[in-house]
């Protein structure tokens, strides 16, 4: 047996088979729901597995999951794990040209997409010459446009429930594609077993390191049930399907819904005793506070033990406001990527005086990118990470040369994050180097204003972006969206609130108050659209 997740999979379900594995809730307030024991879930994947298969599909090709979160996901993403096929998340909320980009790029031969997205796929896929096998689950809409597709259903019952497959390999990949909101997607390629140890629990960065394959099965089988995890944002986000497999491994039940509806989140923490949710910064954790405050107000969220973002920070304010709803609960800002898996959590004392401070693990530095050598204390450099990373970016050498590199005889990733680290090696992440601000000569990084920004009372959620200006070069620009009934803030209202957190330079010189911010699905910053809107608002 190897480090192969598929392996790992199996063996876990081999000592608790009767364990329930998958709770998932179709449409939140219909009560429609699924529940798949370990055993249930296999057989399941196992049918999906065998299909590919007996379709044609070989070991090393690629199959697209262009789908909501559902049983669905999950049970594809193992299937494939399980026929040595590479599953390829797809982000939902691509329009045609990013999907014939994608489904070119990543070489995709086989599709699984939601009934949905009928009209977006059949307008792609003739421009995606490899693809020659679709799956559809759901049924199309009577405007949808024909196309071709297996039922999901069908496919299902179509293959074997046994397992049978050939041996696998901790060589076998995985890919997370990733970007989008700053150019077009690229795909992460993974070896298994450095996904393992870097993102799924093997490195156990809260335990002791798994030292052989057996051993995974072997705790679960000595531990005990009762922890359900519950990844809030979409599946097809790395995070959120690496967060499943986490509990997957530690033989936990992992709880979906659909789609995030914050009533019913909540709900569904009260009914199925959520343990550990996962989500992705302020714009998923206001709407919480904002129901648990007003129509769920008494919701009984006291098996909650921790609450973890990734992707983006929960700012210090919307902790306060939630700590004091569930006063019990950790919550914690945890710093990775699809390039680097889990590199840390921040500390008590982050915020915005003093930054996002993380203590990462050993595998982690703060280099120099143009020598790759550690930077002194309080120097500027980018986070990289050695050891258990990724291959590379699937069809673009010149970008993986630009990313990873090697030194000392092992494989490095360079994140595109600026940090500093202090003597006692506590890293304190910057920013995104791409979005980094020049104003003057002076470097702003948008989350630290973003922080501040977030700390007063009367806002709701905001970007930071940098617009052109022909005296500084470029200037720091807020958009804002305001509380529900605050009253209209000036620019000089929020100079004057930042003032008291952050150095002259770093205090927006222009102020876009907006009903919205736009975010991706899982609810990630879209700085390309908040640099349009504060530039279009500069005219």
């Amino acid at each position: 047996m190897e480090y192969n997740l598929a392996d790992l999979f199996e063996s876990v379900v081999d000592v608790v088979p009767d364990r329930e594995a998958l709770v998932y809730i179709d449409h939140p307030g219909t009560g429609a729901e699924r529940r798949l024991t370990f055993t249930e879930l296999d057989a399941a994947a196992n049918r999906i597995g065998h299909h590919l298969i007996d379709s044609g599909i070989r070991p090393g090709e690629h199959v697209g999951l262009h789908l909501y979160n559902g049983i669905e996901y999950l049970q594809t993403a193992l299937g494939c794990l399980k026929a040595r096929v590479v599953p390829v998340n797809v982000n939902y909320r691509y329009v045609e040209e990013e999907l014939v980009y994608l489904y070119r790029d990543a070489d995709l031969v086989g599709l699984v997409f939601d009934a949905e997205f009928t009209e977006r796929v059949a307008a792609a896929l003739p421009q995606a010459a490899k693809v020659r096998h679709l799956l559809r689950v759901g049924t199309p809409g009577p405007d949808a446009p024909s196309l071709t597709a297996m039922d999901f259903a069908d496919a299902e019952a179509s293959g074997s429930p046994e397992r049978g497959f050939p041996a696998r390999s901790a060589d076998d990949q995985f890919i997370i594609c990733t970007g989008g909101t700053t150019g077009m997607p690229k795909g992460v390629m993974w070896r298994q077993e450095d996904l393992f140890f870097s993102g799924l629990g093997g490195g156990a960065p809260t335990g002791e390191p798994v030292k052989k394959p057996e051993e995974l099965a072997e705790r679960v089988a000595a531990g005990g049930d009762g922890i359900t995890f519950f990844p809030t944002p979409p599946l097809m986000h790395g995070t959120s399907t690496l967060t499943a497999f986490i509990g997957f491994n530690f033989g936990q039940r992992v709880v979906l819904h659909r789609k995030f509806v914050p009533e019913e989140v909540l709900r569904t923490i009260e009914k199925e005793k959520v343990t550990s949710m996962s989500l992705v910064g302020d714009a998923m954790l206001r709407p919480l506070i904002d129901a648990l405050g007003g129509p769920l107000k008494g919701t009984d969220c006291s098996s909650l033990f921790s609450v973890s973002s990734s992707g983006a920070i929960m700012s210090d304010t919307v902790r306060e406001q939630f700590q004091a709803l569930v006063p019990n609960v950790m919550l914690l800002n945890n710093f990775g990527s699809s390039e680097s898996g889990f590199n840390g959590t921040a500390t008590a004392d982050s915020g915005p005086e003093r930054g996002f401070r993380i203590r990462v693990n050993s595998r982690t530095q703060v280099v120099d990118p143009a020598t790759y050598e550690p930077v002194p204390a309080g120097v500027p450099g980018r986070i990289a990470q050695r050891g258990h990373v990724p291959l590379g970016y699937y069809n673009d050498v010149r970008k993986t040369a630009e990313t990873f590199f090697q030194k000392d005889g092992e494989r490095w990733v360079l994140l595109g994050d600026m940090a500093t680290v202090d003597e006692e090696g506590v890293v304190t992440v910057l920013g995104r180097g791409s979005q980094c601000i020049n104003t003057g000569g002076e470097k702003v990084y948008p989350e630290e204003v973003e922080q501040a920004l977030k700390a007063h009372s009367d806002v709701y959620d905001a970007l930071v972006a940098g617009v052109p200006d022909a005296k500084w070069g470029n200037h720091v620009a807020a958009v804002v969206q305001l509380r529900a009934g605050a009253a209209l803030l000036s620019l000089e209202d929020i100079q004057s609130h930042c003032r008291t957190r952050l150095a002259g330079y770093k205090i927006p010189r222009q102020l876009v108050v907006t009903d919205t911010i736009q975010r991706s699905p899982s609810g990630k910053a879209d700085y390309r659209w908040a640099r349009s809107v504060a530039a279009a608002a500069d005219r």
